[in-house]
């Protein structure tokens, strides 16, 4: 007896998904680590500093991003089978190997957005560290904040290239194998960024700062995301059929095409929002109205980076070249 699977999902052919929600949420956290180091680094230097006097952000956003970088290490942890694994990445150094670059990037990103956020502390957090040695590390560390914010600056511009780089080196995946992917992602990436930023920044002239940055951000992963789509379909036969799903709405590929439909409303209706904010005579302080509107926009990015690079990563284990 033959039995032929016609299915082309991960409910009839699990194995067609070697990557799941695990490596989803790694690429996220990662890009959103990533993004965060980068508008810290703005912060901190923008006019001299002096955008970052008074906004508990400039200590905290630092903070966040070792945080939400192992969060999101934990996760692609989990999804190693066999865990110890992981020390081999150590063991050598391949120049042409994207896993290679991506583990010795993040091993150099740990200790500079650690060193980072040890030099941004003012002086009234500096007891708060407890352990002498780390005070005046702190303290020896303030000299330097300018070449530290420079150093986090790149290192958060690879991590974010690296996010999509990892994808696109996978030449039997067409959908992936794209020179646009890792500009969108590290576009996303730094949309995302901002967005958090947004979210828990304090002082009105942060926030809407961030707010008009994240305006050009959106609009570049609006332009980006068409480009990459024509891309693919003016490519191979096999990168053609890679961005069906997005555009098939049956029960093989509606999630697909349900994710981009989201896109093509999240990313738009987010940029609305930030424009109406810029342009609106706040006064003094925020209203309660106008932080709402802030913090919803700034969820739609993010809602809008974690579709991208869910459906990208679902997606893009169905194409195949033959």
């Amino acid at each position: 007896m033959e039995l032929t699977v016609t299915g082309a999902n991960a409910i009839t052919s699990p194995h067609l998904h070697v990557w799941d929600w695990r490596v989803s949420l790694y690429l996220f956290l990662g890009g959103l680590s990533a993004g965060l180091a980068i508008m810290t680094s703005i912060l901190h230097v923008r006019k001299g500093g002096k955008l970052a006097e008074g906004e508990i952000a400039a200590v905290t956003a630092p903070l966040y991003v070792p945080l939400i970088l192992s969060i999101g290490m934990f996760f692609i942890f989990l999804d190693l089978e066999r865990k110890l694994n992981v020390f081999w990445f150590y063991l050598t150094v391949q120049p042409l190997s994207p896993m290679s670059w991506g583990s010795w990037g993040l091993l150099v990103f740990y200790p500079i957005c650690i060193l980072y956020a040890l030099a941004m502390l003012p002086d009234q957090y500096r007891p708060k560290l407890t352990l002498p040695f780390l005070i005046n590390l702190s303290e020896r560390l303030r000299a330097y904040r300018l070449h530290l914010a420079a150093c986090n600056f790149g290192m958060g511009i690879f991590i974010g290239i690296y996010t999509g780089v990892l994808l696109s080196s996978f030449v039997a995946r067409p959908l992936w194998n794209s020179a646009i992917l890792p500009v969108l992602f590290l576009t996303s990436a730094m949309s995302a960024g901002a967005a958090f930023m947004i979210m828990i920044a304090k002082e009105k002239k942060v926030k809407l700062f961030f707010t008009k940055v994240d305006i050009w951000l959106i609009l570049a992963e609006m332009v980006l995301l068409p480009l990459f789509f024509y891309g693919q379909y003016t490519s191979s036969g096999a990168h053609r059929e890679s961005i069906l799903p997005f555009f098939t709405f049956n029960h093989d590929y509606f999630w697909y095409g349900l994710g981009l439909l989201l896109l093509v409303v999240i990313l738009p209706a987010a940029m609305v929002l930030k424009f109406l904010e810029v342009q609106e005579d706040h006064g003094e302080e925020l209203t309660p109205v106008a932080l709402m509107k802030m913090n919803l926009s700034a969820l739609l990015v993010l809602l809008g980076g974690l579709i991208i690079r869910f459906s990208f990563v679902y997606a893009g284990q169905l194409s195949h070249l033959s």
